[in-house]
């Protein structure tokens, strides 16, 4: 086993059996009003909606969490099982390390066997900007052709790229490369993050691209600082774990981020709402707030290590409660949230 693979199977093992949340969770602090008159039905809700050209049965992602060590194929397989009854969106998690060993690929193509309506491929940026633009095309197209996918993530950690023993923290030239990328790729090209947000900043400046989507991976729910003190504390490295420590709760929240991006784009670009979501109710904070849908990932984790049954139900019980949600606030479609009285911090 490489190191790539090893440091996959480290973050889930690592997030099954530590405490790996962030000391606070944002979604707890977004207020929703109740409709003592909601004037709906419950059965005549409709959760169906359309995110980046592809009908979804409900604006759910099940975010890109493993793959490329040998345990991540069940994983993955479940997540898609549960991705198919359901009709939502998966991603899968970064594909380098099948780049670096094609024997490992079937640990994220297995989703190719299951109906999803939505597929997302996954590469780090702090790979890619060490690639020439004919390597980054091709490796892009290869990552993409693995899970057939429609879409493609760059995602930028580099929070845990500079916390990681390991760590690759190189960003010089990421947003050309974004750029160029969402420019010159035949298939849609979304960026995320992966638990550290992305702010209006940033924001203004992936706008300029042509980018498809934003994928907040905002702070509030994993914490990859967390993972990384566990790993580098396992290694006996006394610097990376006390910076794991000081990190622990570094990021812009997750519905600080749906504001900051939506306010930066003008609301043009579909907002993926990830980092935090642990129920339908949070879900439906996101969608309130603004975002085309919520991203789902440790909430996820544990059921799709154990069987598809457990994986599915756990998807139906966050549906089931956006559902209850929609019905609580009067809105019977997904568009119509966003009439929803909602208070959250500076907005209130």
């Amino acid at each position: 086993m490489n190191q790539t693979e090893e440091r996959k199977r480290d973050h889930i093992q690592i997030a099954v059996r530590e405490n790996i949340a962030m000391h606070h969770n944002y979604w707890d602090d977004v207020k929703l009003m109740h409709n003592a008159l909601p004037e709906i039905n419950e059965q005549d809700i409709d959760l169906s909606t359309t995110l980046l050209g592809k009908h979804l049965g409900a604006p759910l992602v099940l975010s890109g969490m493993t793959g490329g060590y040998p345990e991540g194929k069940k994983i993955n397989e479940h997540l898609a099982a549960a991705a198919a009854e359901h009709q939502v969106a998966l991603g899968v998690g970064s594909q380098r390390a099948a780049l670096e060993n094609e024997k490992l690929a079937d640990t994220y193509s297995i989703i190719t066997e299951y109906d999803i309506p939505l597929k997302i491929a996954n590469i780090g940026a702090s790979q890619m900007v060490l690639w020439e633009k004919k390597e980054i095309l091709a490796n892009a197209e290869k990552i993409v052709s693995m899970i057939d996918a429609d879409v493609l993530a760059v995602c930028l950690n580099f929070l845990q790229e500079a916390i990681q023993p390991e760590g690759e923290a190189r960003a010089k030239g990421c947003l050309e490369m974004i750029d160029m990328l969402s420019r010159e790729f035949g298939r849609p090209v979304i960026v995320k993050e992966s638990g550290a947000g992305i702010c209006g900043k940033a924001a203004s400046l992936l706008r300029k691209t042509k980018i498809a989507a934003i994928d907040v991976g905002g702070a509030g729910g994993t914490s990859f600082a967390a993972v990384e003190y566990y790993r580098a504390k396992a290694k006996g490295d006394a610097i990376h774990s006390r910076e794991g420590i000081t990190f622990w709760d570094w990021g812009v929240p997750t519905p600080t981020c749906i504001l900051e991006v939506g306010r930066a784009t003008d609301w043009e670009l579909p907002i993926i709402a990830t980092g935090g979501v642990r129920t339908g109710l949070d879900a439906a904070k996101s969608l309130i707030l603004g975002a085309s849908a919520a991203g789902v990932a440790h909430t996820m984790l544990k059921p799709a290590l154990k069987d598809a049954k457990a994986t599915i139900l756990e998807c139906e019980t966050i549906l089931r409660e956006l559902r209850t949600v929609m019905f609580l606030v009067g809105a019977d479609s997904v568009e119509k949230l966003s009439t929803t009285e909602v208070t959250y911090g500076l907005d209130e």
